[in-house]
């Protein structure tokens, strides 16, 4: 009886062991959903960075409702791809949410597959307001908008670049141009509106495409426009192509503020070089080079991302998706499962003020999934350094005229 009683605890024990050892190597899988190669390359591995930063430090702190995240990649080199690479990571790889994206065209198309199959879509860097306006259920963005964008630029120019030419807003000469895709032409549409509301005089309004290869003629009509602050919404390549042939035109206006990430890459800066660069404003999400007081958490992020990466942040993409992966990981913590519903619930609860991430971002969600307690930052390229300078609870450094 007793080496029967022996045999069963023994047994049981064995038992409670490898149940115990199936709840350690429990594993929940999570999209990441990035233009990895393709034009946006650059910045869709810098945005993965901090979605993994992130991932890695909720890992170490013991995952999320006790199980280990991994990451599934999903490349969205392009609208279609990534239509096609968000169901693959829903249907084979069996995902439980998709973080990204980026694109906001990509972040457009591939969010509404997430939705249909009930999967909650987590954006932390694409800017089109019309992703949210949707109002998708499962569709969550803890970035500021392009709206955002657009307000703060007109905010830059009559707060900022008039003052320190010591002219009026409403003398300045203001030229607006974007690349065509949802992203470029809803920043755009925006700066026009506001732009119209404040009085200021806007003498040209000029698209193009994406992918330009010549920019010649759209410089030519700046020109002849005499704009003295020309607006630009724009990824890299374009960005560097307008810079280096308004050089060869002999075209230097009185300031240049540009909206996203083609102007707040160090490559960007380094391509165009750092003699035509200074001077040179940016609306976009938060940088390294921002007062911790209004970001307390990017000395933290900085450290990391130089330990895990050996160099300095490309961007403020990697310490955004950082600051929002972070958010979206402590709420699905919180959630009573891993169902859709029940992740969705935990993030609308979230009450965050402003000020207390990494990004210096509160957190308080819409019935849209926007958040609400996001903005932009006013930067400028300062010898060879992508510095706050607007507002001013953020700033590092005063606004410098253009040389």
């Amino acid at each position: 009886m007793t080496t029967r009683r022996w045999a069963l605890g023994l047994l049981s024990g064995v038992a409670m062991i490898a149940m115990g050892s199936a709840r350690a190597a429990a594993e929940v899988r999570f999209g990441a959903l990035y233009p990895f190669s393709g034009e946006l390359a650059v910045l869709g591995d810098e945005s993965w960075r901090g979605l993994e930063l992130a991932v890695e430090e909720r890992n170490a702190a013991g995952g999320v409702q006790g199980e280990r995240i991994v990451l599934v990649r999903g490349d969205a080199v392009d609208n279609n791809q990534a239509v096609a690479e968000a169901r693959r990571l829903i249907s084979v790889s069996g995902v439980k949410a998709i973080f990204g994206t980026y694109s906001s065209a990509r972040a457009q198309v591939a969010s509404q597959v997430a939705e249909l199959a009930r999967i909650p879509y987590l954006e932390m860097g694409a800017v089109s307001d019309s992703i949210t306006d949707r109002k998708f259920r499962y569709l969550f963005r803890t970035n500021p908008t392009a709206r955002d964008m657009a307000e703060r630029s007109i905010e830059m120019v009559i707060n900022a670049v008039a003052p320190a030419h010591s002219v009026q807003p409403r003398d300045l000469r203001v030229a607006i141009i974007h690349e065509d895709s949802l992203y470029g032409t809803t920043v755009g549409r925006f700066q026009a509106g506001f732009a119209k509301e404040q009085g200021l005089n806007i003498v040209e309004t000029l698209p193009y495409p994406a992918n330009v290869v010549d920019m010649s003629a759209l410089i030519l009509r700046l020109q002849s426009a005499k704009a003295d602050v020309v607006l630009q919404t724009s990824y890299q390549n374009d960005t560097v192509l307008f810079f280096r042939q308004a050089r060869e035109a002999g075209f230097r206006p009185r300031a240049i503020i540009g909206g996203g990430g083609g102007y707040s890459l160090r490559e960007t800066m380094q391509a165009v070089g750092q003699d035509v660069m200074d001077g040179v404003l940016n609306i976009d999400f938060t940088q390294i080079a921002t007062n911790p007081k209004a970001a307390p958490g990017i000395p933290h992020f900085l450290e990391a991302y130089r330990a895990k990466y050996g160099m300095e942040p490309r961007s403020g993409h990697s310490l955004g998706n950082y600051a929002g992966a972070k958010i979206y990981l402590e709420a699905i913590d919180k959630a009573k499962s891993f169902s859709a519903d029940d992740i969705a619930a935990a993030l609308r609860a979230l009450d965050i003020p402003e000020g207390q991430t990494a990004a210096g971002w509160g957190v308080r969600f819409g019935e849209n999934g926007q958040n609400q307690r996001s903005k932009m930052m006013g930067l400028q390229w300062q010898d060879g350094k992508l510095v706050t300078v607007f507002p001013s609870e953020a700033a590092v450094s005063d606004l410098r005229l253009r040389r």
